[in-house]
């Protein structure tokens, strides 16, 4: 009679560290899966921190006023490429920045065009009326309407600049110091010139420079 207790508590405790043992086990395998997960949200982070410095970096201006950091719109009819006046419209520079790294742009099209004035876009619905949804104060500046300069558009509303903007393919100083001009084409002013209404910005990128 006792043997058969004794071997009922024997087997208890069998069962019993058995039990536990496969708890132990369960639980490193379950961090263990975790780990890589862990790690590739930090890689995530970290490689997203590098970018967002390397991008601080190409938007810092050299002794022209423009940024190392250029802008290819590649369209319907080939290649414009601008830099950014960084120091002289930060908060419209750092938006534009974050709408062209989303894919914002792409797709987009050129909705105005006025030959010797403007091409104008960045409306996702082709109309003039659209935009991203937020919309940026204006940073009005010394920056002139020279041939290439690229000005955000706007509403009636001082700071109701939002994603459109244009290019200007003349002198226009009867619209310097009303319009936020934040940047400077630096090649593919034909190309400018050739836009047609409706054509595409089939691509936009930014090129942090060397």
């Amino acid at each position: 009679m006792a043997s058969r207790h004794r071997s009922k508590r024997v087997l208890s405790v069998a069962i019993s560290t058995a039990f536990l043992l496969a708890v132990i086990a369960g639980y490193f395998a379950v961090m263990n899966r975790g780990k890589p997960e862990e790690e590739d949200a930090a890689e995530a982070l970290a490689r997203k921190s590098r970018v967002s410095a390397e991008l601080e970096e190409a938007l810092r201006v050299d002794e022209t006023g423009l940024s190392r950091a250029t802008v290819t719109l590649q369209t319907t009819r080939g290649r414009i490429r601008f830099r950014f006046y960084t120091d002289d419209a930060p908060k419209t520079v750092h938006r534009v920045a974050q709408l062209i790294r989303s894919g914002f742009y792409n797709g987009l099209t050129f909705h105005r065009v006025e030959p010797g004035f403007v091409i104008q876009g960045g409306d996702p619905t082709g109309s003039g009326e659209g935009g991203s949804g937020v919309t940026i104060p204006a940073e009005f500046n010394r920056r002139r309407h020279v041939p290439g300069a690229v000005a955000m558009a706007r509403k009636a509303e001082i700071d109701s600049a939002d994603s459109q903007f244009y290019i200007s393919l003349g002198n226009h100083p009867r619209l310097d110091g009303t319009y936020t001009v934040f940047g400077q084409v630096i090649e593919g002013l034909e190309v400018a010139n050739q836009i047609q209404p409706g054509d595409r910005m089939t691509a936009v990128s930014i090129d942090h420079g060397p």
